[in-house]
C-alpha cells in the first residue's frame, strides 16, 4: 500500500531537520526519511564523544575516495553522518557562518535568475540570527532566543591557551568573535552545545515537535529513487530496515537533503543528471543536467603534530581513572573536560599577505589527531595537533555513480589540493604555524615536532607532507549547485528548485554555489530554514 503526505524530506541531517521543522510549523504534514540511526546516545550527546568515534562508528558512513593521482594514488576517507541530525550529531560543533562576502558572492552568481530571491548577507543574516540562541552575544549579528544553543567552550585546556598566546606573539590580533565584524585573528571558537550537551539540529528543531502529529520521522530508511510523473516529482521509493520496498507520495513538494555525496547519487538514480553518464548505467535520462555530481568542493585540511615534554592536553582523559574523575566532576559540578568539544582554539590568518582577507583557518586540538590512513605515522601520546585549512579552495572534484544499484556507494573524487593555488596557500599556512610552535609559551613545552619532519620547512618537504596527510575537513559541498539561468552546469535555480523538474528542491550543502570560509554546519541549517520559507511561500 502507498501513502500520501504533504511533503517528503529525504535526509534527516542538519538542513533536513530544519526544513522539516519549518514546514511542520506552516501546518504541513511532513515525513522525514533518514537512512541512519537515532541521535540519542550518550557519546553523541557529550561534546568530546566524537573523538571516540571519528575513526570508526556506526553513526558515520565512510566514503572512500577514488585513487587520487595527484596525491600519488592515495585513497582517503570522507566520513558523513549516518544518524538523525547528520553532521550536527557527530561533528566538533564549531559554530561558524563564514564571511558576509561569501553570501554576497552567491548573490552575484545568482543575479541572472528571472524568478530570483536574495542570497546576499542581508538576506541570510535573519535566518542565522533567528536560529541562534547565543549565551554571550546579542547584537545586530547575533540572536539569543533561537533554538540552536551556541556557547563558549565549557572548559579550555592549557594547550589551547598557549596556542592562542603563541599566535598573538606573531602579531595576529585576539578575536573574541569569529562571526563578528572581522574574521581575522586567533581566539576561542563558540560551539553548538550548552552545559555539556550537544545541540544538534535534531535536538534544536525536531525534538520540540516530537508530539506534533504532522511530523513523522522514519529511521533506517534507504531511499532508492524519486519517482517522476510528467516531469514532476510525485513520490519516493525507499527500503526499510528489513529490506521491504515502500512508496510514499507527496501532494506538495519533495525536499532532497541527503548530503553532497548522496544527493547527486539519488538525482542520478532518478534519471536526473548527465545523460551520457546515466546511459553508462542503463538509467533512462528524464532531465539532462550536466552539473549533477560536478563542482564538488571541500575544505582541505593538513595536520601538523607535536609531542610535548609533559602531561599536557587531553591524552587518555577518556580512559581509566581519568575518565571516572572527569565524569564525576561533570556529574557533581557540571564542569571539566566533558563540557568541551576538544577543539577550543583556532585562528583565521593570511600567511602570505598578513593584513589581507584570511585564506587559512586553523584548529588546535590538544591531542595527536590524524586521519584513519595516517594513524600509524605518529606515536600516540601527550601532544597537540594544529590543522590548517584552505578556506576558499579552487580545486573541484566530482561524484559519479558506481552502478545503478541504490545500495552501492557513489564514486567520489574530491581532488583536494589539486589546484596549485590551494597547495601554495596550504604550504604557506603550514610554515606559519610551524613558526607558531616555536613561539612562547608553546616552545618550552614542545619535545619535538613529529610531522612534518622536525626542523624542515622547505617547499618540497611541506608539499610532500601535504600530499601524504591532506584530508577532508568534513565539508563536501556544491554537487547540485544553484546558478543563474543559462548556466549549463547549474542544477538549481535561486529558489533551490531542480531545473526541469517540478516539485523537487535541494536544500543541503549540495546547493552551495561556492563554499563559505569556515565550518559549514550553520550554513547548512540556514539553507534548510530558507527552503522551508520558499516552499511555504514566506520568501
Amino acid at each position: 500500500m502507498s501513502e500520501t503526505v504533504d511533503h517528503i524530506v529525504i535526509g534527516g541531517g542538519s538542513s533536513g531537520c530544519v526544513a522539516a521543522a519549518g514546514l511542520v510549523r506552516s501546518g504541513a504534514r511532513v515525513l522525514v526519511l533518514e537512512a541512519g540511526h537515532s541521535n540519542r546516545h550518550p557519546l553523541l550527546d557529550m561534546p568530546p564523544g566524537i573523538f571516540k568515534m571519528i575513526n570508526g562508528s556506526r553513526f558515520m558512513r565512510y566514503h572512500h575516495t577514488e585513487p587520487q593521482a595527484h596525491l600519488d594514488g592515495r585513497v582517503h576517507d570522507i566520513p558523513q553522518g549516518n544518524v538523525l541530525g547528520g553532521g550536527s550529531s557527530v561533528n566538533a560543533q564549531v559554530y561558524m557562518r563564514g564571511r558576509p562576502s561569501d553570501y554576497d558572492e552567491w548573490e552575484e552568481i545568482l543575479r541572472g535568475n528571472n524568478d530570483t530571491v536574495g542570497w546576499g548577507w542581508k538576506d541570510v543574516l535573519p535566518h542565522f540570527r533567528g536560529m541562534e540562541g547565543n549565551e554571550r552575544l546579542l547584537d545586530e549579528r547575533h540572536g539569543s532566543d533561537g533554538p540552536l544553543l551556541v556557547s563558549d567552550p565549557g572548559h579550555i585546556n592549557e594547550v589551547s591557551r598557549w596556542f592562542v598566546q603563541a599566535v598573538q606573539s606573531m602579531g595576529e590580533p585576539f578575536n573574541s568573535d569569529f562571526n563578528g565584524a572581522s574574521q581575522r585573528g586567533v581566539g576561542f571558537y563558540q560551539f553548538m552545545n550548552r552545559a555539556g550537551r550537544r545541540c544538534s539540529a535534531a535536538y534544536s528543531h525536531l525534538s520540540p515537535l516530537q508530539d506534533d502529529p504532522n511530523l513523522e520521522v522514519r529511521l533506517h530508511c534507504e531511499v532508492q529513487r524519486i519517482l517522476l510523473q510528467d516531469n514532476r516529482a510525485c513520490a519516493v521509493e525507499y527500503r526499510d530496515r528489513s529490506g521491504q520496498l515502500h512508496t510514499v507520495h507527496a501532494d506538495g513538494e519533495i525536499i532532497l537533503a541527503a548530503g553532497s555525496l548522496v544527493t547527486p547519487k539519488l538525482l542520478m538514480l532518478s534519471g536526473i543528471g548527465p545523460a551520457d553518464h546515466l546511459a553508462e548505467h542503463d538509467i533512462a535520462c528524464t532531465v539532462d543536467l550536466q552539473g549533477v555530481g560536478q563542482n564538488l568542493i571541500d575544505h582541505p585540511e593538513v595536520p601538523m603534530t607535536a609531542l610535548t615534554n609533559g602531561p599536557y592536553g587531553y591524552y587518555k582523559q577518556g580512559e581509566g581513572w581519568r575518565m571516572l574523575k572527569n565524569g564525576l566532576q561533570f556529574k557533581l559540578f557540571g564542569s571539566g573536560p566533558i563540557t568541551t568539544a576538544g577543539v577550543e582554539a583556532g585562528a583565521f590568518i593570511n600567511p602570505m599577505e598578513r593584513d589581507a582577507t584570511p585564506t587559512i583557518q586553523a584548529f588546535c586540538p590538544p591531542i595527536v589527531y590524524l586521519d584513519r590512513d595516517t594513524l600509524g605515522e605518529v606515536e600516540n601520546g601527550y601532544g597537540l595537533t594544529i590543522t590548517t585549512v584552505v578556506v576558499k579552495p579552487k580545486s573541484r572534484g566530482e561524484v559519479r555513480l558506481a552502478s545503478a544499484d541504490p545500495s552501492a556507494m557513489p564514486r567520489v573524487s574530491p581532488n583536494l589540493l589539486k589546484h596549485e593555488d590551494d597547495m601554495r596557500t596550504m604550504i604557506a599556512g603550514q610554515r606559519f604555524f610551524l613558526e607558531a610552535l616555536r613561539q612562547s609559551p608553546l616552545a618550552s613545552r614542545i619535545k619535538r615536532i613529529a610531522v612534518p619532519p622536525d626542523g624542515r620547512d622547505d617547499d618540497e618537504t611541506l608539499r610532500n607532507h601535504c600530499k601524504r596527510f591532506v584530508k577532508t575537513n568534513y565539508h563536501p559541498s556544491g554537487t547540485a549547485r544553484m546558478g543563474r539561468d543559462g548556466d549549463r552546469d547549474a542544477v538549481l535555480d535561486a529558489r533551490l528548485r531542480v531545473r526541469g523538474v517540478d516539485g523537487l528542491r535541494v536544500c543541503d550543502l549540495s546547493a552551495m554555489p561556492n563554499i563559505n570560509a569556515g565550518n559549514t554546519n550553520a550554513p547548512a541549517m540556514m539553507l534548510g530554514d530558507r527552503c522551508a520559507d520558499l516552499v511555504s511561500g514566506r520568501l
